[in-house]
């Protein structure tokens, strides 16, 4: 499946628009069906057919303070390629997506990355910040959701919490990983977690980052 038609979608700026005020007012959004569903549909046939060994544990940390906690986190990942086409289409409509929110808000943002998340029964994400203010290049974050009848008592909730400089206890936003469903958040300024589900859940996480270069440091490295 050619990645130039599954991009195409007539909508695309409108969406880019919302994603765009958004971040603006509140610093995230939920869209229910933000990408076109061939896309979503096929992300999620590709997913159901890796078998378990494609995956490797997350850990914590970035390069040199990369770690296992399975106390924090026990989901499991692979990174996206640009080699497979299915993969490469939802890669394409970020960097639509990229550009667009650069013409709009000035982001400066260089690139995106992008793993499947695979959360078996009862795997959760404990508490946490995407990205430490001055610490990371990262500063915009992405979820896409790939749940076909996803029920509430399903679990698997993604709980957002309010700024970091004004921490709350209670979420100020509940998210259920329904299908199709993307969700766009500043990535330094919202903790969030993901609860037990009681079913196979499946997603990808995403990161938008800008060129931290330094010198002779590479950032993003090459």
């Amino acid at each position: 499946m050619a990645a130039e038609l599954l991009v195409a979608a007539p909508d695309a700026e409108l969406i880019f628009d919302q994603i765009a005020d958004a971040l603006v007012e509140t610093g995230y959004v939920v869209l229910p069906l933000a990408l076109p569903p061939s896309i979503a549909e096929a992300l999620f046939l590709r997913i159901a057919s890796f078998e378990d060994e494609v995956f490797q544990a997350a850990g914590v940390g970035r390069a040199d303070e990369f770690q296992l906690n399975p106390f924090v986190r026990k989901d499991e990942i692979r990174w996206l390629s640009q080699q497979d086409p299915v993969e490469a289409s939802y890669l394409a409509w970020m960097e639509q997506l990229r550009r667009g929110l650069n013409r709009r808000l000035f982001m400066g943002l260089f690139d995106y990355e992008a793993h499947f998340s695979r959360y078996t029964e009862g795997a959760f994400y404990k508490k946490h910040v995407d990205a430490f203010k001055g610490r990371t290049n990262r500063v915009l974050s992405t979820v896409f959701y790939l749940n076909p009848g996803w029920a509430l008592a399903d679990g698997g909730q993604l709980l957002m919490y309010s700024d970091t400089l004004q921490p709350s206890v209670e979420p100020i936003s509940k998210i259920a990983p329904l299908m199709g469903s993307l969700v766009v958040f500043l990535s330094d300024r919202f903790p969030h977690e993901v609860t037990a589900a009681s079913r196979l859940r499946y997603s990808i996480a995403g990161w938008f980052r800008v060129n931290a270069t330094l010198g002779a440091h590479i950032d993003p490295p090459r």
